[in-house]
């Protein structure tokens, strides 16, 4: 890709990207949310059209005027946002638009034995071909998306943040995968936020900013991680992480109490308290029940036994409303299918949960909602600083600043954050990283779930450890290292 320009009404989304990628190599792409990295893909994939620049594809320049002709040419994108359709079996997502037929009739058998062989060969044989998708979890649903460009015969494969939505075990299948792919010749464009899987499985990297390329075919392998931080930000960059279990705050009195709480089929006596200003994290492989632990707290879920207190008062099982106006807030995993109304405007995104204290004989009181999120979302530094800028046009980092800003307005005790940097670059995590920080030096007692452990040491000043829905431990971050954590969620033995 030589000088790619794109622009979009008021934004100059690429201006003059160049990547070059060879056959067999697994060639990085990095950038910060905002760089251009999705509009590139899409350009590359063939649903974005390029205002100028050249596609060069094994010597010949070439047009790409839609995904299917990207396909044909053997280029396929897995993107981010899984484009599932969850209606469907495994077998008909893989082979959608490239059904296996003959004489006009399809071939169904044919269909699941070859999505068999795939998934197979991805590592995970236990997905049954016939299994509905949208019944999968996030990362099973990841791995049908790898299937189905596997499906493809692809030379060239793009792969937007593969391992967000995996487990350890199941990222180690995809490095196989990508591995096996590469020997044969097929060449991987890879994006990710998580700088240790780039020297881990890349050869070369690109970083662009702004919508240019700022360095280009870096050794994976021997570039400082400090220095691709630095060129993707544009400056220098802290980890903002303080070290483990020590706290910016005294701790206040017990805000959240959990005690004994199950659900048939996904976690056991879970029992915890948090102080407020304390930052509680739960570490675990995918599965383990974080998520599940979260969202029943939101009455999202309803406990099979246990209870759930804020601030010495019991909370209704299964009750969101309980929860809302005991000050419990919620920012879930997937913030654009469960927490944002994209195409509505960043203020009424952060209104949505106070709207009784907006409105008054019927009417809104327009003037005084846009004073209270302007002034939230000026303190949490979201940007562009437009509060009636729509949802969807925000990246990743600053969605979330939008959900958490729904909270502050409320006015919420007890803050739960599920994969709160899950798509967000470095310098935007940096920038959460503070604000979760700020959030529990002004008394919110705060749950954290990630998938990254250094982030749980980092960020949290007590950690619990799950395993299969059982708590293994219950411990003072300072007490733990990565290396404990990993043993106790692979081995499932306290440390």
């Amino acid at each position: 890709m030589r000088g790619i320009v794109k622009t979009f009404p008021g934004v100059r989304a690429l201006d003059g990207v160049d990547l070059e990628v060879r056959a067999g190599e697994v060639h990085c792409l990095l950038g910060q949310n905002g760089a251009g990295k999705s509009t590139l893909i899409k350009t590359l994939a063939g649903a974005h059209q390029p205002d100028g620049g050249e596609i060069v594809w094994r010597g010949e320049s070439i047009t790409l005027p839609s995904p299917v002709a990207a396909l044909k040419r053997g280029i396929a994108t897995m993107y981010q946002e899984l484009d599932l359709i969850p209606s469907l079996s495994v077998a008909e997502n893989v082979f959608l638009g490239h059904e296996r037929a003959r004489y006009g009739f399809t071939r169904p058998a044919i269909a699941r034995a070859e999505t068999a062989a795939l998934l197979e060969r991805l590592g995970h044989a236990e997905i049954s071909p016939d299994e509905e998708v949208g019944r999968l979890s996030a990362a099973g649903q990841q791995l049908v998306s790898m299937a189905r460009a596997l499906a493809h015969d692809a030379r060239l494969i793009v792969a937007d943040e593969p391992t967000a939505a995996l487990a350890s075990d199941e990222v180690d299948n995809l490095f196989r995968t990508i591995a096996e792919l590469t020997a044969s010749g097929v060449a991987v464009v890879y994006i990710s936020h998580r700088l240790e899987e780039i020297r881990r499985i890349g050869h070369r990297v690109t970083v662009i900013k702004d919508g240019r390329t700022v360095a280009a075919n870096l050794d994976a392998r021997e570039s400082p991680t400090s220095d691709l931080v630095d060129l993707m930000a544009g400056r220098k960059v802290q980890t903002a992480f303080r070290e483990a279990g020590e706290a910016t705050v005294e701790f206040g009195d017990v805000l959240l109490d959990v005690r004994g709480l199950s659900r048939e089929g996904e976690f056991r006596d879970v029992t915890f308290s948090v102080r407020a200003g304390e930052i509680v994290g739960l570490a675990g492989l995918v599965g383990a029940g974080r998520s599940e632990v979260l969202e029943t707290i939101f009455g999202a879920r309803k406990a099979d036994t246990g209870t759930v207190s804020v601030d010495g008062k019991t909370l209704r099982p299964g009750s969101v409303a309980s929860a809302v106006k005991a000050g419990v807030g919620l920012a879930p995993e997937e913030r654009k299918s469960q927490a944002l109304l994209l195409d509505m405007s960043v203020t009424h995104n952060v209104t949505l949960a106070s709207l009784g204290e907006y409105s008054r004989l019927g009417f809104s009181q327009r003037g005084r909602e846009t004073r209270d999120s302007a002034s939230t979302l000026d303190r949490l530094d979201l940007r562009p600083a437009d509060p009636w800028r729509l949802v969807r046009t925000l990246s990743g980092g600053n969605q979330q600043k939008a959900v958490v800003a729904r909270w502050l307005v409320h006015g919420c005790k007890v803050l739960l954050l599920d994969e709160p940097t899950r798509g967000v670059d470095v310098g935007a995590r940096a920038e959460l990283y503070r604000l979760i920080h700020e959030l529990a030096a002004t008394g919110v007692a705060i749950v954290l779930v990630s998938s990254e452990i250094p982030e749980v040491l980092g960020l949290a000043d007590r950690v619990l450890v799950l395993r299969e829905g059982d708590v293994l431990a219950d411990r003072p971050a300072n007490e733990l290292t990565e290396g404990d954590v990993l043993d106790m969620v692979m081995e499932g033995s306290a440390a």
